[in-house]
């Protein structure tokens, strides 16, 4: 016999099972589809449609075609391709940001089901008690998998924030070098064009005085040849031949007595600053020449040392009739600059309370300096290496080759792809021989190419750096600037 039992039908109470937070939402219409492996392990079903790579494969794609395309971009393109990363990045944190939203709701979902499964187990019993506690169990699983994936993401919201970072600060620098290089560009379109303007007057000028002066008469021309040729007729060979002999005579002993004059001058000299120094305890050692340097030493061991002492150096007229201080030249030695040419040297000496005073010759030039100079300037930029000894007033460490660029419109000091300075000529630059008692005084210059940076330069040669100084301010002039030294008369 089959025995039948009544159907039972168990209602659950509505009440019974909390409900669902109203104020949860889900950006999508579809939960993720789950599935129970071995071990109650939780598996995710694959979608069936392709959801594009996921955004940490993006922000290694961008950041590898970055890579490949920063050497051979313009500044421009790299600013416009700055700019777009930028956006899409910001995207990618704006969509990292709504990803958070389902995370959260995920979270209140898991709970309040698995409060709902705890309810209906404490309900049932048997069989279904089991399947209530393997639900329970899954709904554990999947709490934990949406904690991974919330862990992923926060991972991949770090990188985005990151990389965000890294392309704002890179497009403000892009813009800046944008900036920089179109004001470069603007000043050497405005120095061109200046330049074919005077092209342009000379021209104008050049056409007038040619239609002003008229085509001189051929036959006057001819008949001025034929007495020309007759007066050469009438002339002896032999007594013109006499006269070019006479004249090689008086060039010689004009020349003779111009390198004697020069030897006696020197005597005079020598004996006057003899006659001097036996009353002096102190002499200025070193040539009197640009390129060189000049220090002060004591004459005998009787008088104090000259770290003992203090100095300061004076720049005279050519008579001596006048003078101004050098600012900062108070050191035992000094070097002197293109300014001082054709000027004497004044130093005063303090030792024990007692002022010394010794001044030298007017300061020679180089032979040659002059048309070095002359030939460089016809260039729009010229190059010296260098050595920073001192930057800010301070010992520099590195005593690498530097790259100082003399322009027709800046000043730049790099080394490679790394610039330390790249400044327009201004009323606050200045440049001058250095003006401490530092190794190799004539070989090193002191730059200040703004208020608050300064560097002090030392060349391979002294007459590098001398016609570093002098290009440069021929260069300047053309930009209404005098560079000279600190507090320097101008």
């Amino acid at each position: 016999m089959t025995k039948i039992s009544p159907e039972i039908e168990t209602k659950m109470p509505m009440e019974a099972v909390p409900p669902v937070s109203a104020d949860v939402s889900f950006i999508s219409n579809s939960f993720p589809k789950y599935k129970l492996g071995a071990d109650h392990q939780v598996l995710q079903e694959t979608a069936e449609d392709n959801q594009g790579p996921s955004l940490k494969e993006v922000i290694e794609q961008e950041a590898s075609n970055l890579s490949e395309q920063n050497n051979r971009i313009s500044v421009r393109d790299l600013a416009s391709k700055f700019d777009k990363n930028l956006s899409a990045a910001a995207k990618l944190s704006n969509e990292a940001k709504l990803r958070e939203v389902p995370s959260l709701e995920g979270h209140v979902l898991l709970k309040k089901l698995r409060d709902a499964l705890e309810y209906l187990k404490g309900r049932f019993t048997g069989r279904n008690k089991e399947d209530v506690a393997n639900a329970i169990s899954m709904v554990e699983a999947l709490a934990v998998k949406l904690t991974q994936n919330e862990g992923e993401l926060i991972q991949e919201k770090f990188e985005v924030k990151k990389l965000l970072n890294f392309l704002k600060q890179a497009s403000e620098d892009a813009k800046k070098l944008v900036n920089q290089e179109k004001s470069f560009a603007c000043a050497e379109i405005e120095s061109a064009r200046a330049v074919v303007l005077r092209i342009g007057e000379a021209l104008e000028e050049q056409e007038k005085v040619t239609e002003a002066s008229k085509p001189q008469d051929v036959d006057g021309l001819v008949e001025e040849v034929q007495e020309a040729r007759r007066i050469r007729l009438l002339h002896q060979p032999s007594k013109v031949m006499a006269m070019e002999y006479e004249l090689r005579a008086l060039r010689d002993q004009i020349q003779e007595k111009s390198v004697f004059s020069i030897q006696l001058q020197k005597e005079l000299t020598m004996s006057k600053w003899d006659k001097e120094n036996k009353s002096h305890s102190y002499k200025l050692d070193g040539s009197e020449a640009l390129g060189s340097y000049m220090q002060v030493k004591p004459c005998t061991s009787e008088v104090p040392q000259v770290s003992k002492c203090s100095f300061q150096w004076y720049r005279l007229s050519s008579e001596g009739s006048w003078g101004e201080v050098i600012s900062g030249a108070n050191k035992s030695i000094y070097a002197p600059d293109p300014l001082d040419v054709g000027r004497m040297l004044q130093v005063d000496i303090v030792s024990d309370g007692k002022k010394l005073t010794l001044t030298t010759n007017p300061i020679q030039t180089v032979p040659g300096l002059g048309s070095q100079v002359e030939a460089l300037l016809r260039k729009s930029n010229t190059d010296f290496n260098v050595v920073i000894s001192q930057m800010n007033g301070k010992d520099h460490s590195s005593h690498s080759t530097h790259s100082f660029n003399v322009g027709r419109m800046r000043i730049k000091l790099c080394r490679g792809w790394i610039t330390k300075a790249r400044e327009i000529y201004s009323p606050t630059m200045q440049l001058c021989g250095v003006r401490s008692d530092v190794s190799n005084a004539a070989k090193t210059l002191f730059w200040q190419a703004r208020k608050g940076l300064s560097f002090v330069l030392t060349f391979e040669s002294e007459k590098d750096r001398n016609v570093a100084i002098m290009i440069a301010r021929k260069h300047v002039l053309d930009c209404n600037v005098v560079l000279v030294g600190p507090d320097d008369l101008v």
